[in-house]
């Protein structure tokens, strides 16, 4: 009886023990950074504003192509502050104002706003408006001050406007209502109080406005001729002199104002440069007296002297770049200049007075794999000797951000991470024999001080220097940042493709960059003129057990706008960032289809079609034309033309009829086409399954044992249509203009299976596919919600075979072969909730065997990533479920999708500018992998099901042994007391 009692003991006490290790959904706060990591980025800078002037700290002001403005720290590169602006509402300018303010205009000068400099609280917001669309210009004028009040001038709409930089209250403004006006410039000479503004009329007539700055009083207008014309921007040379370009690009305009007349001086470019082969650029400068052209490669440096002479100061075929004057004491300027020599740069700073004099001149060896310098911004400070110092802040090629100083470089941000268009995995090398890096613990001394401070932090007794010691060890023992596979499947290199067209290496450990390379091959003028388009696919997948071979991914491009460009092909190796070759090819490149068939050295088959539906086979070998011939009637494809409102189906039809042989292009033919009416119907989205999801089983098991069986095919294809007027902005229309159509489409015979409609909805949709469901995401005028529709499809013609014993025993053949030519008998659920939130993004979960139940990633507009499960989105749901379906899972029905705090995989982090969301399923099927990239990025792990198959990172194998140990010793002492207490009542 003692024993049984003992054992009893001892199983509860076990019991007691693993329950309160089942994974919780929110996070303690030792436990931040485990599993995840989050890191912050701005994009390619394109304007900065230096704040040094005052002691304390330095910093820069930036704004960016990805619409955020942030202040950095001059010495460390880190974000003060940041905020990242709405895509519509585009950055044209940045300034500082009476040395407090960061002002900046934007959306397309409509909004001019005030920033405290501290801490970047808005001060205030401008409404700027004027009659007509035009260009934007911001100019603060430093030296007219009213009432301690710097006064800011906007040109934007065909207006000129001054506001008050303390307030944003506008003090006067002046329109310039001729149509045929294009403002190029406004200027206000130094020390004046007069501001002029300069453009171009009917594109040859060159416009002078003279304007007083402290009430908007036009106090003269000039205007003359010129009959060739003039080609792109004026650029101001000093403040009674301009060059602009004739309409042909090869006449310089050296433009003069003197005494109220306006002349032209005409230098032909030849006379520059000699022999030009191509038309000129003038290159933006605010250096006074000294402009750059560039033809071609050639950059060539001109001063102009008295009325409009030129003189040429150095012409130059290295790659230059230039940055703005910068007044270093009272009528003096010095700007940088920076050129490429090799795997060095060469930075000079040179007095605007004095070419040959400089005032700095080092060399700083540079990274190949940032490219060349786009943009240059300078500062400068006083040394100790009090002579000047600078500092340069350089903005390379591959969007990365850089500062230089004293010959080196304090700091680099790889900004580029924030403009990431394509993403997939790469799996890491094996871990072999003799290389392990595991770590020991050193001592038992060591061991006891780790599991006291754990013990401390349970009990909420740890201080902040043992939280951060707790960490410390959490991170070091948990062997995340290994540069081999773990037997779970944790660690694994996310490959990254930015808009600068460069390969990044995450590891998904920590998020640090393994490697990367910028695709210099596509970046070569002789290659590709105009890099766009660039995806990503897997190339070469190795087996583990055939390692001979390193992982690579394709890099495909189009080398222009149109899409009958040229295509560009790079092959990278995943595991060193190696670029194994690149290819120019001949034809262009509209679609991407991977295959789903390999060589004998895992290259995948792809299959590139042009513009003009001609199907190109790579790899180009004998092997993979053998492999595709054998596949080639199975092989089909769709193209969705969303102007036209069209989607085609087509198949292989034979070799390329074409003057060159090429035995690796074939000729398709058009199988299908379903023709959306224009009048009606506009199509806003589409989507479909992806090519490496895995399907645990085709039968899902429902109430009273009944069967039901998925409809599953990789050709289905969700469209989303909406009533042309209800393709704009949500209020744009009624709700009796307004309907939104849903299809599920097969791409094989192009039968439409399903058709649903939304009548007084419109987008924009957001829509995820999944085995045999879609879940969309759309507008309902009539509620003024927005919802989230669910629509699964099943295959009726298994209704028939509903014994779950069959299914449990295989008798069932559901790999049985099937037919998209062979109508289909499905049936549909479908079901409609209201949810609270719009969306940016949509994506599902997915494991190694799709066992898991699936949850919804949500990417909402407040940038961060909620989890919600799919059995809120089941189409079966109703208000009141059977006890049965309640068994199942089945939910009650509600009208609204809840939204729980803690489901919130971002935690309490944002990732600004939310992009896209990417889901890679764990070798341990429990887990997925989740990244999120926007303008930041974020990792972790998510387990939609908890951690049913494995135990916690940070399991204490040894407390488990000892706790074992314990009760089994507990056992034998209950024993022996329990056997001694029976002896001693029989002896009574």
């Amino acid at each position: 009886m003692a024993i049984a009692m003992a054992i009893r003991s001892f199983l509860f006490l076990l019991l007691l023990f693993f329950s309160s290790l089942n994974p919780i959904l929110s996070l303690y706060e030792d436990q931040v950074g485990l599993m995840d990591w989050h890191q912050q980025f701005i994009g390619k800078v394109k304007q900065a504003v230096f704040h040094t002037q005052k002691t304390g700290r330095k910093r820069v002001v930036v704004s960016t192509e990805e619409n955020v403005i942030a202040s950095l720290d001059l010495r460390h590169g880190e974000i003060f502050w940041r905020h990242v602006l709405a895509t519509n509402d585009v950055i044209d300018g940045i300034d500082i104002a009476i040395g407090k303010y960061v002002i900046t205009l934007s959306s397309g000068g409509s909004i001019l706003r005030a920033w405290n400099l501290p801490d970047g609280q808005m001060v205030w917001e401008s409404s700027l408006q004027g009659p007509k669309h035009s260009k934007s210009l911001l100019l603060v004028l430093t030296n007219l001050k009213v009432d301690k009040d710097n006064v800011v001038i906007v040109f934007t709409n065909g207006r000129l406007h001054a506001v008050s930089s303390i307030d944003g209250e506008v003090l006067w403004k002046k329109d310039f209502e001729a149509e045929s006006l294009d403002v190029q410039q406004v200027i206000q000479p130094p020390g004046s109080d007069l501001v002029y503004v300069v453009g171009f009329a009917a594109s040859s007539q060159f416009e002078m406005y003279q304007i007083n700055a402290r009430n908007g009083e036009l106090l003269k207008h000039e205007s003359a001729a010129f009959s060739g014309g003039f080609l792109g921007e004026v650029s101001l040379v000093s403040s009674e002199t301009l060059v602009a370009l004739d309409s042909t690009g090869s006449i310089l305009l050296t433009i003069s104002s003197h005494n109220g007349k306006i002349s032209f001086q005409q230098t032909p470019i030849s006379n520059l440069v000699g022999d030009s082969l191509g038309p000129a650029v003038i290159t933006p400068s605010s250096v006074t007296g000294i402009f750059s052209l560039k033809v071609n490669a050639i950059t060539i440096f001109i001063r102009v002297i008295g009325e409009g002479k030129l003189e040429v100061l150095e012409k130059t075929n290295l790659k230059t770049a230039v940055s703005d004057a910068l007044s270093i004491s009272e009528g003096k300027q010095a700007f940088a200049l920076i050129q490429h020599a090799g795997s060095e740069i060469h930075l000079t700073v040179k007095p605007a007075d004095d070419w040959d004099g400089n005032l700095l001149k080092e060399s700083i060896k540079m990274d190949r794999q940032r490219g060349l310098v786009h943009k240059v911004f300078i500062n400068n400070y006083i040394r100790t000797d009090r002579s000047y110092g600078f500092r340069v802040l350089i903005v390379m090629e591959d969007h990365s951000l850089l500062l230089l100083q004293q010959g080196e470089i304090v700091w680099s941000r790889e900004d580029g991470l924030a403009s990431i268009i394509d993403v997939t995995t790469s799996e890491l090398p094996v871990e072999k024999d003799g290389v392990s890096v595991a770590k020991v613990e050193h001592n038992l001394f060591e061991w006891l001080k780790g599991h006291m401070l754990k013990l401390k932090g349970t009990l909420m007794l740890a201080s902040p220097e043992d939280m951060a010691a707790i960490q410390s060890m959490r991170l070091k023992s948990s062997e995340k940042s290994k540069m081999t596979r773990d037997h779970n499947g944790f660690r694994k290199l996310l490959i990254v493709l930015t808009r600068a067209g460069k390969l990044f290496a995450l590891h998904t450990g920590d998020g640090r960059i393994v490697w990367s390379h910028l695709l210099q091959s596509l970046h070569k003028p002789q290659a590709c003129q105009h890099l766009i388009g660039l995806n990503l696919y897997q190339w070469q997948v190795p087996h583990h057990h055939a390692m001979d071979e390193n992982p690579s991914v394709l890099v495909v491009g189009r080398c222009g706008p149109s899409l009958d460009a040229p295509g560009v092909l790079s092959f990278v190796d995943t595991y060193t960032g190696k670029e194994l070759s690149s290819l120019s090819l001949a034809h262009s490149v509209a679609q991407v289809i991977p295959l789903p068939y390999t060589d004998s050295t895992e290259q995948r088959l792809h299959l590139l079609i042009d513009a003009d539906q001609h199907a190109h086979l790579y790899p180009k070998t004998p092997e993979a034309i053998g492999i595709f011939q054998r596949e080639f009637s199975n092989i089909y494809w769709y193209s969705v033309e969303d102007d036209n409102g069209i989607i085609k189906g087509y198949a292989l039809k034979s070799k390329c009829t074409s003057e060159v042989a090429d035995e690796f292009c074939f000729d398709s033919r058009e199988l299908w086409s379903v023709v959306f009416p224009s009048e009606s119907e506009k199509i806003i989205a589409t989507v479909t399954r992806k090519l490496n999801e895995v399907v645990h089983t085709q039968a899902k098991v429902i109430a009273d044992q009944d069967v039901m069986y998925k409809y599953l095919s990789r050709n289905l294809l969700f469209v989303a249509t909406a009533a042309p007027k209800a393709s704009g902005e949500i209020g744009s229309v009624t709700p009796e203009e307004s309907w939104l159509v849903a299809y599920l489409i097969d791409t094989v015979t192009g039968r439409i299976l399903h058709r649903v409609t939304h009548h007084g909805s419109q987008g924009p949709v957001h829509a995820v596919f999944s085995e045999n469901w879609v879940v969309y995401h759309y507008f309902n005028l009539r509620a003024h919600r927005y919802e989230m529709s669910v629509i699964e499809i099943y295959d009726q013609s298994r209704a028939d075979d509903k014994d779950v014993w069959k299914l449990v025993l295989g008798k069932h053949n559901l790999t049985s072969p099937i037919s998209s030519y062979s109508r289909p008998e499905v049936i549909t659920k479908s079901q409609s909730y209201f949810f609270t939130h719009s969306l940016k993004s949509i994506a599902v979960t997915s494991t190694a065997k799709g066992i898991t139940s699936k949850q919804l990633l949500i990417g909402t507009i407040g940038d961060q990533v909620l989890a919600l499960d799919k059995r809120f989105l089941d189409p079966r749901r109703s208000v009141n479920p059977t006890q049965a379906e309640k068994e199942e899972g089945i939910i009650p029905l509600t009208d609204s999708l809840p939204i729980i705090p803690q489901s919130y995989v971002t935690h309490a982090l944002r990732v600004e500018g939310l992009q896209g969301i990417v889901t890679v399923p764990a070798k341990l099927e429990s887990t997925t992998l989740v990244f999120a990239h926007g303008v930041d990025l974020f990792f972790t792990q998510l387990a939609p099901s908890r951690t049913y198959d494995s135990l916690t990172e940070d399991f204490s194998y040894a407390l488990l042994l000892i706790t074992i140990v314990a009760l089994v010793a507990a056992i034998f002492v209950t024993w022996i007391l329990s056997e001694r207490k029976e002896l001693q009542e029989k002896w009574r």
